[in-house]
């Protein structure tokens, strides 16, 4: 068996986090979740008495982040793995979606995550030691129309992800961007916030993708109990990647983006060297 580790893991009330947590007690680990009322932590610990430890925390609430992971620190003991797993999808129309809806995309998606990382940054430095799990979406390689401030924030998080993981390489810190395709979460569902349409001319590119997103939610093909345990054989590698894509249909449509891409950029290549000195 690996060794028992302790993983913090932000959101663990639904979707990834919860499955997460659950499959990491059963193999053994520690689990410290962060949840956003007292009813949940409560329920979050009797899914083991000693191992599941609750602490209340919106992400978005940077001040409070820094004095949480601290006690963690001094009460727990040393966080071995950060799971950035909070984060919602928001859907809507660039134009009919206010700016402060991206405000608070990003908020959730990108700044609670690197303000976590910045706050364990610090204990995993000192040991030399810990690892970092990002959990993105193939939306932050792929795009569709009507989930501009989703996949933006996505985007975001992989490029931070992996620049973070150059940095820390050599300090014994490991970072991982993990890429889920479709999984039976709450993701489409409660979870996702949506901006009432209002503009008529993009009814005919938006409407049906939004109605196949409804029909398709709670059918998708992705077990988030086995994408829990891809993510805990990651945990275990002593070499973990980068960049890891989870669910047949990311695996198949980031490759169709990256080939598209390629195609792209050999068609345009002329032009791009065109502006050398």
């Amino acid at each position: 068996m690996a060794a028992t580790k302790t993983l913090l893991i932000t959101g663990v009330s639904s979707g990834f986090g919860k499955a997460l947590a659950q499959e990491a007690l059963a193999a053994g680990h520690r689990v410290v979740g962060t949840v956003r009322s007292e009813q949940a932590r409560r329920k979050f610990e009797t899914l083991a008495v000693s191992n599941a430890i609750g602490r209340i925390l919106d992400v978005t609430d940077f001040d409070a982040i820094d004095d949480i992971v601290g006690n963690i620190e001094a009460t727990v003991g040393p966080i071995d793995v950060l799971v950035n797993n909070a984060g919602y999808g928001h859907e809507g129309v660039l134009e009919e979606s206010p700016l402060a809806e991206m405000r608070r995309q990003f908020d959730v998606n990108v700044f609670g995550a690197v303000a976590m990382m910045k706050a364990v940054l610090p204990y995993m430095r000192h040991r030399r030691r810990g690892h970092i799990l990002n959990i993105t979406s193939m939306g932050g390689y792929i795009t569709l129309p009507g989930i501009s401030y989703y996949c933006g924030s996505k985007f975001a998080l992989e490029g931070i992800s992996e620049v973070a993981g150059k940095e820390l390489k050599a300090l014994g810190i490991a970072v991982t961007a993990v890429a889920p395709g479709s999984f039976r979460t709450d993701w489409a569902g409660r979870s996702m916030v949506r901006t009432p349409r209002a503009i008529a001319d993009y009814d005919d590119l938006f409407d049906p993708i939004r109605e196949a997103r409804l029909q398709k939610s709670g059918k998708q093909l992705g077990d988030p109990a086995k994408a829990a345990r891809a993510m805990l054989h990651v945990i275990d590698s002593e070499s973990p990647p980068a960049h890891l894509l989870l669910g047949s249909d990311a695996l198949n449509l980031v490759r169709q983006k990256l080939a598209e891409l390629t195609t792209e950029i050999n068609q345009w290549e002329t032009i791009t060297r065109s502006t050398d000195g």
